[in-house]
């Protein structure tokens, strides 16, 4: 038999072959004994090496359309079977699109972001305005416009995240950060805020300035190395202590209501004068003493005091005829009072099974 009529053979068996095959694993059966290695047509196209010069071409020709054929009868029965194999799942799992769906469920804001948006409308409804303030400050704007002096202890490397300025790439400036005396920090505290405030020179001003700070701070109950503050800055002509008290009063009673204690303590801050702390009783153990509160009864939650004078006047405010007050409010010591929070650590773990209580 010639090569040519083997071919015409082996198409009448890969018809019947390919057409009997009615799943996945047939047809694939059926490609490779076709087509495989050791596929009939495979084996039938070696032969082409003994076969005279003049009888290759039409041999080769019949050879090619028939490895043509069968990979078209191929796809064909795959797709009609992939096809078969739809409608058998459809009708075997169908949908009832009239029951009920899954409702995904839904986010809300993180409770240190409530917070602060419920500090906000506190003071804009006394008149204030909010100033988004930056995260990334100078010494000067920190430190030194605040009056801190060079010494001050705040200063130091382990008190204050320095960044390295890669644009200034000076031996000089590696070894000012090496002491702690980068021109650039993560910012401390929102006060250098007041500062930006004040050079714009638009008086009179009433605003607060919500925002991230940080410090090298080991984590506890009550301390954080990122934590939130509210500042609060006003300057007019005729502000007083009484203005200050007046205001933090307001603010504590909007806050925790009328059963919640307070008491203010002289304190010293270089950018206020005279300065305090102000305390509210802890809601954890009623002002009976506990760890959150370290057995005082008392939780610290804002320090606040009359601008010092050079604050004014080093940025060109005249200290004769404007006065004014400033606090910082620590956001996560709020929450903490407000929810009986015995550890400010929970608001960072993002583990929301605490989360989603509030």
């Amino acid at each position: 038999m010639s090569l040519i009529d083997e071919l015409a053979q082996l198409e009448g068996e890969a018809r019947a072959l390919i057409e009997g095959a009615d799943t996945a694993d047939k047809i694939e059966a059926a490609r490779v004994a076709l087509l495989g290695r050791k596929g009939s047509l495979t084996n039938a196209m070696r032969m082409m090496g003994k076969i005279s010069p003049e009888e290759r071409p039409a041999v080769g020709k019949r050879a090619n359309e028939l490895r043509r054929m069968i990979e078209t009868m191929l796809e064909q029965s795959a797709s009609s079977v992939r096809a078969q194999a739809m409608e058998s799942l459809m009708a075997t799992e169908a949908v009832d699109v009239t029951l009920p769906g899954v409702r995904p469920a839904l986010g809300h804001q993180h409770l240190i972001s409530a917070i602060i948006e419920e500090m906000e409308d506190v003071f804009c409804g006394m008149g204030y305005t909010v100033e988004p303030g930056r995260q990334v400050e100078t010494t000067y704007y920190n430190f030194t416009a605040l009056n801190a002096p060079e010494d001050h202890p705040s200063r130091s490397a382990r008190d204050t995240f320095y960044v390295v300025d890669n644009a200034a790439g000076t031996a000089e400036h590696a070894e000012k950060h090496a002491r702690g005396e980068s021109d650039i920090l993560l910012r401390t505290q929102t006060s250098g805020q007041q500062v930006h405030a004040l050079e714009r020179g638009e008086l009179p001003i009433y605003m607060i300035s919500p925002g991230t700070v940080y410090r090298p701070d080991t984590p506890d109950a009550c301390h954080l190395p990122q934590f939130n503050q509210v500042e609060g800055l006003v300057v007019d002509e005729g502000i007083t202590f009484g203005d200050l008290k007046g205001t933090l009063d307001t603010f504590i009673r909007a806050m925790f209501g009328q059963d919640r204690k307070t008491r203010y303590r002289p304190h010293f801050f270089p950018f206020t004068e005279p300065s305090c702390e102000v305390d509210v009783s802890c809601n954890v153990c009623h002002g009976e003493g506990c760890s959150f509160c370290k057995h005082t009864g008392w939780i610290e939650i804002l320090g606040c005091g009359m601008v010092d004078p050079n604050v004014l006047e080093m940025s060109g405010v005249d200290s004769e005829r404007y006065t004014g007050f400033a606090f910082g409010i620590g956001v996560e010591r709020v929450a903490a009072l407000r929810y009986d929070l015995p550890d400010l650590r929970a608001l960072m773990t993002g583990d929301m099974r605490f989360l989603a209580q509030f």
